[in-house]
């Protein structure tokens, strides 16, 4: 995710009026399954689960009122992978929801790796969902 750009928007306080939902602004999105598949990877000795969404999950990610969606999405994420229910994967999973298709359209993959930490919704956006270290090479 690009990493500077959610930082300067998080640090200059943009980030809830950018997101705030308009009165003109409606959660369409398209009907669910949002996630074809996920799998489990290695970076050196640390584990990343890939989620691949469908265009359907990157069509819908991102809209004001799509949290439910996302819910749904995290669902088939445990459904396909119910090892991926460690604690900070959903975290990371709907910072990736939410940003991933608005500051990287059409990213391979969103991916979660339970060695990261457990931090603030605001750190979590500060770096680009990536919080504890650089963003996987792959």
């Amino acid at each position: 995710m690009r990493r500077a750009v959610l930082a300067a928007v998080a640090a200059a306080g943009v980030l809830p009026v950018v997101l705030a939902p308009s009165a003109a602004a409606t959660p369409a999105g398209s009907p669910p399954p949002y996630v074809d598949h996920v799998e489990w990877a290695k970076w050196g000795d640390l584990s990343s689960l890939r989620v691949y969404p469908t265009p359907a999950g990157r069509d819908t990610s991102g809209r004001p009122g799509a949290a439910p969606a996302g819910e749904q999405a995290w669902a088939e994420v445990l459904t396909l992978s119910p090892d991926a229910e460690i604690p900070g994967m959903k975290e990371q999973f709907f910072c990736h929801w939410k940003f991933a298709e608005i500051f990287e359209p059409g990213k391979t993959s969103w991916n979660l790796e339970p060695w990261r930490p457990l931090v603030s919704p605001d750190q979590l956006v500060a770096t680009g969902c990536n919080p504890g270290g650089t963003e996987e090479p792959f």
